[in-house]
């Protein structure tokens, strides 16, 4: 006991630790807030559409005298309810659609329709837990741990102190004392976060242990560096260096290598090439269209006569057409979104802080297979209305 107040008191007179402890502290619960307004921003949204989409489809069902008008002016809502924690983390929500306004139309011409992305976020992300968490965290550590040996002994203090410690472990017993409280500064605002929002007690704690062994590595890091008996200033440029390396560079390579060796089709290919087919359908004889149609749905052979120059049927055949002739361009795409999703998450841990991102994602199910699980539920509802109508 003794020795703890002792390294309280040195805390408490180190302004400069304290001050580091304080801006985490501070860095957090501006990062929990702002997860928590965007998340509740969003659920406002999709409460105010579901109002809207009822209202509107009772104005549009009172004009419609034909199946077809109807399935034509019906939007049909979609969406991704966010998890209850998903403020820490946003992940794939500030890129990928989480919401969809639906029509008996083509799908591929709708699905990768999204609202416009700020190029910001899009480049470094929100300053969501996650970042903190992942990126600041680390940083905040080696500007705490980076000059406690080289300070006593610049001052000449070094020799006196370790003599007349009561065991070798003196200056790693301090640092991990500091690396907890640092752990603590940022868990608190998590947990009163996660409690506000309604996150489960196994959640929290799964994400508050991906912090503390988070830290932990990176204490890991700066004991061996600060061993060596270099200066402060050396000792922080040093750990500065790989800071950059794990937490920037490593990440920002592994999405470019990833990119790179997992090609995938533009959505706007997918979206053009779907585009065409039902815009040329237009001037081809009404065969052109049945004949791809019929051979998907045989069953519907005996219904492909049409006798007037427009039927609603021939319209909605060639909108699905379109599908499926853009279909292979689609497919591709998932797929290689699936890929570069599990490339990714094997050569992440070659980056501490790329790991912890991750994780945070796959707790707050905002990670790339959580957008691609919503597109899916997305094309079987566009199924289940195609096989109604």
């Amino acid at each position: 006991m003794s020795a703890l107040k002792r390294e309280f008191w040195f805390l408490m007179h180190d302004r400069a630790a304290l001050l580091w402890l304080g801006l985490a502290l501070m860095s957090a619960v501006i990062a929990v807030f702002l997860g928590l307004k965007v998340i509740g921003e969003q659920r406002t949204t999709i409460t105010n559409l579901i109002e809207a989409d009822q209202i509107e489809r009772d104005v549009v069902m009172q004009d419609q005298k034909d199946w077809g008008g109807a399935a034509y002016y019906l939007f049909h809502l979609t969406y991704d309810e966010p998890s209850n924690f998903a403020f820490a983390a946003l992940g794939q929500r500030d890129v990928s659609p989480w919401k969809h306004r639906i029509r008996m139309l083509s799908l591929e011409g709708q699905i990768y329709e999204t609202d416009s992305v700020n190029p910001d976020f899009a480049l470094i992300g929100r300053f969501d837990f996650a970042f903190v968490a992942s990126l600041l965290a680390p940083l905040f550590l080696i500007l705490i741990l980076h000059d406690q040996r080289s300070r006593e002994r610049a001052a000449g203090r070094l020799d006196l102190l370790e003599s007349t410690a009561r065991n070798s472990g003196l200056w790693r017993y301090r640092s991990l004392l500091r690396t907890i409280l640092l752990w603590v500064c940022l868990a608190v605002p998590l947990w009163v976060g996660g409690m506000a929002a309604g996150s489960s007690l196994s959640t929290l704690l799964f994400a508050s242990l991906a912090v503390l062994v988070h830290l932990f590595i990176w204490w890991l890091i700066i004991s061996f560096v600060t061993a060596k008996g270099w200066s402060s200033a050396v000792n922080l440029v040093g750990l500065m260096g790989v800071w950059v390396l794990l937490a920037v560079i490593m990440p920002g390579a592994i999405k470019a290598g990833v990119n790179a060796t997992v090609p995938v089709p533009e959505g706007g290919d997918i979206l053009l090439t779907q585009r065409e087919a039902v815009n040329d359908a237009w001037d081809l004889p009404k065969e052109a269209t049945w004949k791809p149609f019929v051979e998907r749905h045989p069953e519907l052979a005996d219904y492909a006569k049409i006798d007037a120059p427009f039927e609603w049927k021939w319209y909605y055949a060639f909108q699905q057409v379109g599908d499926q002739k853009a279909e292979s361009l689609s497919l591709a795409y998932r797929e290689g979104c699936q890929r570069r999703d599990q490339l990714a998450g094997l050569l992440s841990v070659v980056s501490p802080s790329s790991t912890v991102q991750r994780y945070f994602e796959l707790l707050a199910h905002t990670n790339a297979a959580a957008a691609l699980e919503y597109e899916t539920r997305v094309r079987n509802y566009h199924g289940q209305l195609r096989g109604f109508y």
